[in-house]
């Protein structure tokens, strides 16, 4: 008789579980509102309580799930408000990371930006949204890496995946991604021509503001199944 093997390699438990229940989160296999099951779980992959358990922690930091008494974990909604106060933040912390990084930044990394807005601008014409999301991740890390702050960067790249990991769509509103690619142009006018507050004004009062983007936030978040929308 075969052993079962366990789903995961031997390398940072506590790391590999939680990627694994972020993929189960983006694939949709864990959906807001629904319960882990600790044991279930920790029987499929093979490990111990000690990992799962420090995975969940993680992501409850995260605001990913609630751990609640009696070994119970939910799987946390993501509701109008969450997503409001989602962008304040991230759109405060990128203009923060604009006028940090401006002068480190170069007429290099301006190109290297339009590269991969045009790279984006082919993906939505092939209706590929992983690798827009790839490459719209890539063109705002350009800025926030240069502006040398670790933990800035990942507090961002944080929230960004709870606003648009949990899960993903399996379609994407069209229209919301052409406007971006048309704000990410906007961006690196300002950017190229030496307005950094302009720049920084630009992506908190228009590319990150809630009121903005509404109309665009209210058609994708009404795809995913268990949202409020």
């Amino acid at each position: 008789m075969n052993e079962r093997k366990p789903v995961l390699n031997i390398k940072s438990l506590k790391e590999q579980v939680y990627d694994f229940l972020r993929e189960q989160m983006r694939r949709g296999e864990l959906l807001p509102g629904s319960v882990i099951d600790l044991e279930e779980t920790s029987r499929k992959l093979g490990v111990s309580r000690t990992p799962l358990r420090d995975a969940l922690l993680q992501l409850e930091t995260e605001d990913f799930v609630t751990i609640l008494p009696r070994r119970k974990v939910v799987v946390n909604t993501l509701t109008a408000r969450d997503i409001r106060n989602y962008y304040e933040i991230i759109g405060a912390l990128e203009s923060i990371a604009i006028i940090k990084a401006y002068d480190k930044l170069q007429s290099r990394d301006f190109d290297y930006m339009e590269q991969l807005n045009r790279e984006m601008k082919e993906a939505i014409e092939a209706d590929n949204f992983d690798l827009y999301y790839e490459k719209n991740l890539a063109f705002h890390n350009v800025y926030l890496q240069a502006s040398g702050n670790e933990k800035l960067m990942k507090i961002v790249n944080n929230l960004k995946k709870r606003l648009y990991d949990f899960p993903r769509p399996a379609g994407f509103v069209k229209e919301w991604e052409q406007a971006s690619t048309g704000e990410h142009a906007r961006l690196i006018e300002y950017l190229r021509q030496g307005d950094r507050e302009g720049a920084a004004r630009f992506i908190r009062d228009v590319h990150w503001s809630y009121e903005v983007q509404e109309k665009y936030i209210v058609q994708y978040y009404r795809q995913i199944p268990g949202s409020e929308w």
